[in-house]
């Protein structure tokens, strides 16, 4: 079938949630994917980061393979040897005492509110239904009701209601609100280090280190968002670790799995993770056997190949060529490492529409900002490639001075 065939089928069948480019791909490899009619295209969003390793990454495909081929799911009501391993491994990554295993990003936001609102109770001694979570305008948290409950987005929030009590927003990148929102009852700040679906707004230097020192003197736990911006996209391991800090919570999803099967996890410390008992909380694929052999995988591509590294190299290279394009329809260029935005003063969309037809993939998000995230192996002949195409284009279609 050809490009069109296939759009009819999802406009006839699917429900229409997404507005995807109109691009149908079946094949990839790298970073560059290849669609039904034989067009090839540089992958500039890794599906939101999470194939910063690339499209079918050889090492954790035979992982997938070999585990596949023994044992794919348990659930949790039996172990697995798969599952201490990861959990292992991550604490020899990160230091944290502790993992819970889930498959989404959202779930493992969802089980971070559950923990930190557990600890408000057990630990702080909050009394029951009071706990609090400071959050910040323009997050993005994922869709599920809890977390659409706390959205400054009014299209996430719209029809959906009623919605959950027990969360509080402060103005994103500004310390003195969340010095000023804390109560006895707060339990919890959570964060994107860097919010990504907003545009990758970077806050100002020194603001998360000041975050972490407000919550550490009113015993609030400061939970950090990695979903997008860790494992590597930002230029180190997690988009924290620019400040120096160390936070109580930090969820991770996405390029934990590589690409292959949807894997993430909550990291934190024995006070806080240890307090779940059996039944508190629970996911029957959470931590299955052949999600935790890809995620493995996953982590050690990142460290064996210096994908970090990478990211923190090739990141402000190709900034530094996208600031070369002078055109009046951009109003800014920002990033960090291998997470980078094109700001216009009009609508994106049109913009990545014209990129697709160059043999880039690109996305826009909040109307008017194109955000550009390839898998962190690319190389700088392909990002000089990208970079020429993306000056053309906005170029082009630039209004007259």
């Amino acid at each position: 079938m050809l490009t069109t065939n296939y759009i009819e089928l999802e406009q006839e069948y699917g429900a229409h949630n997404y507005h995807p480019l109109d691009v149908v791909l079946e094949r990839a490899s790298g970073v560059w994917v290849y669609d039904v009619d034989g067009h090839r295209y540089l992958d500039c969003l890794s599906a939101y980061s999470a194939l910063n390793q690339g499209h079918c990454h050889p090492r954790i495909l035979d992982a997938m393979i070999e585990q596949a081929q023994t044992l794919t799911l348990t659930s949790r009501a039996f172990r697995n040897t798969q599952l201490p391993q990861l959990y292992e491994d991550l604490h020899n990554l990160t230091g944290f005492d502790m993992a819970l295993p889930m498959n989404s990003g959202t779930e493992a936001v969802e089980t971070a509110i559950k923990a930190a609102r557990k600890w408000g109770a057990m630990a702080k001694g909050i009394p029951a239904d009071q706990a609090e979570i400071i959050v910040c305008t323009n997050n993005f948290h994922g869709r599920t009701i809890a977390v659409v409950s706390f959205s400054s987005e009014d299209q996430y929030r719209q029809d959906f209601g009623p919605f959950l009590p027990g969360f509080r927003t402060i103005e994103f990148g500004n310390a003195d609100a969340l010095r000023a929102a804390i109560t006895p009852n707060t339990c919890a700040f959570l964060v994107e280090p860097i919010q990504g679906e907003a545009g990758i707004l970077i806050p100002p230097a020194g603001y998360l280190a000041e975050c972490a020192a407000i919550c550490k003197q009113h015993n609030v736990l400061l939970m950090c968002d990695e979903i997008q911006s860790g494992l590597g996209r930002t230029g180190k391991m997690f988009a924290f670790q620019h400040e120096g800090i160390r936070p109580d919570v930090v969820m991770i999803g996405k390029a934990l799995s590589g690409g292959f099967y949807p894997i993430s996890a909550v990291l934190s410390s024995r006070e806080v993770l240890g307090l779940f008992q059996p039944g508190d909380h629970g996911s029957t694929f959470g931590g299955n056997p052949l999600a935790c052999a890809i995620g493995r995988a996953a982590l050690r591509v990142i460290v064996d190949e210096r994908l970090c590294e990478r990211s923190a190299e090739l990141g402000p290279f190709f900034l530094a060529e996208l600031k070369k394009i002078q055109s009046p329809a951009i109003k800014t260029i920002r990033g960090l490492g291998l997470w980078l935005a094109i700001e216009l003063n009009g609508p994106a969309r049109p913009y990545c529409e014209a990129l697709k037809h160059k043999g880039i993939l690109c996305k826009e998000t909040h109307g008017n900002i194109i955000r550009l995230a390839p898998p962190l192996i690319i190389e700088k002949e392909d990002i000089l490639w990208a970079a020429e195409h993306i000056r053309a284009v906005i170029e082009s279609m630039s209004p007259a001075r």
